[in-house]
């Protein structure tokens, strides 16, 4: 039976929709955190002047804490717009995939 199942699932066109959409769009959201990621990176590696700038005259912060700080508030960002996206779009086409398959 479980079998049975497997094999309907695996021919309906949902399923393929589902991990196509699924996997190109994980692909677009890691290659983002990997450039921003990497590009921080890189900025620390090849231009420590650049980061080591001064936010002011007279303060101690510099411009590498708010652009750090922005690394982590974009991977918070794009794990919620992906995790909204999968409890919407992606789990809608998984109940539908499981009632077409019952």
């Amino acid at each position: 039976m479980a079998q049975d199942v497997y094999a309907r699932v695996r021919a309906n066109p949902k399923y393929e929709q589902l991990k196509r959409t699924r996997n190109s769009y994980g692909w677009v959201m890691t290659i983002l955190m990997l450039v921003v990621y990497y590009g921080y990176i890189a900025l620390i590696a090849f231009d420590k002047s650049f980061l080591a700038q001064p936010l002011s005259s007279s303060g101690v912060t510099t411009l590498g804490i708010p652009i750090g700080v922005g690394v982590i508030l974009f991977t918070i960002i794009i794990t919620g717009i992906y995790v909204r996206r999968a409890n919407s779009e992606f789990d809608a086409l998984k109940q539908q995939l499981i009632e077409e398959c019952k």
